[in-house]
């Protein structure tokens, strides 16, 4: 595959803190369309890699490409506004606000009115907000959580805050969606039931998809690529299968038994 078929690369991507190298001269892609999933022992580097993929950090060295655009350091709302959507590995949701206003501020990157506007309350700007009340309901019945809209967040179970965030990620129109060990603290069954989720984003929504994630019966079930991180540094990429037998992976992280699993 071509690095034109890519809507993310990334080229030596580097992040110190201090004298501490956290992610070292890292290359990286996610083509269009595909499941990713980036994999490594904790403190890896993982979860500073994607922030330097959504602006929450800038990297100290290389470049950042999105959609063949250079975002290398760019803030946050700005690569939101390119088509970049994130849940993150500590739940952040709005826990006093209700499902349907957590999904209504992840489509505020999206909505045209102005200050004025809103303070005027026009035609056009009451307009739009019922549009945005109608396309958040749809994303909560989309995501699994129909009837669930006026719900406040922090009355919901575990699985469906995760479907949450995957809502009001959804809401920011996404191209590329970069999930944050999405299925940490399921049970098995909202593990599987999730993971189907995932499949069908791919599949209706033409999103691409990158995740961290520990549990390896997700990663080796839904991927098309991993690519393994051990102390800041790619030390394995490929297929599910090739990962699982690469014998640095096994000893830096998925252990002895995992090439006959």
């Amino acid at each position: 595959m071509s690095a034109a078929d890519d809507i993310l690369t990334a080229s030596d991507v580097r992040k110190e803190f201090g004298g501490l190298v956290a992610v070292n001269d890292v290359d990286f892609s996610v083509p269009r369309g595909a499941i990713v999933s980036l994999i490594g022992p904790n403190g890896a580097g993982k979860t500073t890699f994607f922030n330097m993929l959504t602006g929450v950090y800038k990297p100290t060295g290389g470049r950042i490409e999105f959609a063949d655009i250079d975002v290398t350091g760019k803030p946050p709302h700005a690569i939101t506004e390119l088509g970049v959507g994130r849940t993150f590995q500590n739940i952040r949701l709005f826990q006093h606000m209700t499902a349907l206003e957590n999904v209504l501020v992840g489509m505020h990157a999206r909505l045209s009115s102005g200050i004025i506007g809103s303070i005027l309350r026009t035609p056009g700007v009451r307009r739009e907000e019922r549009g945005a009340r109608e396309r958040a309901r749809e994303l909560l019945r989309y995501s699994g959580l129909r009837g669930r809209d006026d719900e406040l967040a922090r009355n919901l179970p575990y699985g469906d805050q995760r479907r949450l965030e995957v809502a009001r990620a959804l809401a920011t129109e996404p191209k590329l969606l970069l999930l944050d060990e999405p299925t940490a603290g399921m049970n098995p069954r909202e593990t599987a039931a999730f993971t189907d989720f995932v499949g069908k984003l791919r599949a209706e929504q033409e999103l691409s998809i990158l995740m961290i994630e520990h549990d390896m019966k997700v990663v080796m079930g839904i991927s098309d690529r991993v690519t393994v991180l051990d102390y800041g540094e790619k030390i394995a990429e490929g297929s599910p299968t090739e990962v699982q037998r690469d014998e640095r992976v096994i000893e830096a992280y998925l252990g002895a038994g995992a090439a006959s699993a």
